[in-house]
């Protein structure tokens, strides 16, 4: 299996977890939105899944889609500015890399599940993508796993120097939490944006970047289902799915490092090994 299919596979998983969700909440979601919309994200028609073949083409252009909006939003999040700052260019090297934007389209597929709409919660769900490339950073430093190449390149520090990435990383925090808190939409209720922002600035501590994949995903999941208005059963419910979800990608990811080349996997192979990672 080569990294490629491992993904689609991880992924695939991802979004029938969210399918078994639609169908526990789907009393709540038909209330709140319509039968075309439904049928254009979750693929149902007459009540029945379509084929393998033409659920994962669907599976496929959502994703895609939810990747270029994102793409989008954080271009103008982070526009380039004269005079060009290097500590401004350190953040948009590593945000604005070819990632694949799994984390904020789960927090945006989270919102969509609820009855909200991308819009409402794309703010946020920049800001969990700038948490990401925030931790991404400190991930390579020397002091901790010591890595040079990432996304097939150069890590930040070795581009712009430990000090200016250090810096990235902590601008990037704050771009964050300012991001959600002053760019989401009016009609959305404080209270929202002020529980999604607890919720974003838990999952970089101890109980979230910290803690590994699973309580990350889970984080990014809840944040999504808040903004588009969940109920406390519907949050607690997706953040539970999202767990095994970030345990599941932790799990793909340790295989690919043991058995893929650092030129498919686009950061260096082995490395798990060689710090002495279990």
């Amino acid at each position: 299996m080569d990294t490629l299919e491992a993904l689609v596979y991880a992924l695939i998983s991802f979004f029938l977890s969210l399918q078994l969700l639609f169908w526990r909440f789907r009393p709540r979601y038909t209330e709140v939105t319509s039968t075309l919309r439904l049928n254009r994200h979750l693929n149902i028609r007459g009540g029945r899944l379509t084929s393998r073949k033409s659920y994962k083409f669907e599976f496929m252009s959502y994703m895609s889609n939810k990747a270029k909006s994102v793409n989008k939003a954080l271009e103008e999040a982070v526009p380039l500015r004269q005079p060009v700052l290097k500590i401004h260019e350190a953040m948009r090297y590593t945000l604005l890399s070819d990632g694949k934007r799994v984390r904020p389209m789960l927090c945006l597929a989270a919102c969509e599940l609820v009855g909200g709409h991308e819009s409402t919660a794309m703010a946020a769900a920049c800001g969990v993508e700038m948490l990401h490339a925030s931790s991404l950073i400190l991930d390579d430093l020397p002091c901790m796993d010591d890595d040079s190449l990432r996304r097939g390149k150069p890590t930040n520090h070795i581009v712009f120097g430990e000090g200016i990435a250090i810096l990235a990383s902590d601008a990037l925090i704050a771009l964050a939490v300012q991001k959600a808190a002053t760019s989401t939409l009016s009609d959305v209720p404080s209270e929202r944006v002020l529980r999604s922002v607890q919720e974003m600035v838990k999952a970089v501590g101890t109980e979230g970047l910290v803690a590994g994949q699973a309580a990350d995903l889970a984080g990014e999941a809840v944040t999504g289902a808040i903004m588009g208005g969940g109920s406390d059963e519907e949050i607690e419910k997706l953040r539970s799915y999202a767990r095994c979800i970030g345990l599941m990608f932790q799990v793909v990811d340790d295989v690919l490092d043991v058995t893929k080349s650092s030129e498919e996997l686009g950061k260096t192979a082995g490395k798990d090994l060689i710090v002495g990672k279990s």
